[in-house]
């Protein structure tokens, strides 16, 4: 049963693509008798010509990693892109650093762990670029002897 022509007027009077157009399966001598724009349009009224819905694009998978991304996940190395350099400057990795630092010898002095000339010389070493990190800053305290001894 050849019903082109008619999905074809169907698809001209709805605006839609012809692929967009189904038929009622139980009414399908109806539509072949349909010849004139009239007829279909009757067939339409009588809801025997109906518009296929449009599918979407599915959110499911996108909805689970922005969820995945917010936990921080995804960032292993095998989804970077660009250098290290690129994620984060070399001046942000710094300027990271050098706060840590600083925050961590101001709060030594502040509790009494270090005198002010040992607080002048880690600020020093510091933005000399000495110390790879606050632990590395307690490290050498430890072995140079420069941590104060509790007054009790």
């Amino acid at each position: 049963m050849n019903l082109r022509s008619q999905k074809r007027i169907a698809s001209d009077l709805m605006n839609v693509g012809s692929a967009r157009i189904w038929f009622d399966p139980e009414n399908l001598d109806k539509i072949k008798e349909a010849i004139t724009k009239e007829d279909i349009r009757n067939l339409i009224k009588e809801n025997i010509v109906i518009i296929k819905q449009l599918h979407g694009t599915a959110r499911t998978r996108a909805r689970k990693i922005r969820i995945q991304k917010r936990k921080k996940q995804r960032k292993g190395k095998g989804s970077r892109k660009g250098k290290a350099n690129a994620r984060l400057s070399n001046k942000k990795r710094w300027m990271n650093k050098i706060r840590l630092l600083r925050n961590t010898f101001k709060e030594y002095k502040i509790k009494d762990l270090i005198n002010h000339e040992t607080y002048k010389l880690m600020r020093k070493k510091a933005k000399g670029g000495f110390f790879r990190s606050k632990r590395h800053v307690n490290i050498f305290l430890n072995d140079n002897n420069l941590f104060l001894e509790k007054k009790k």
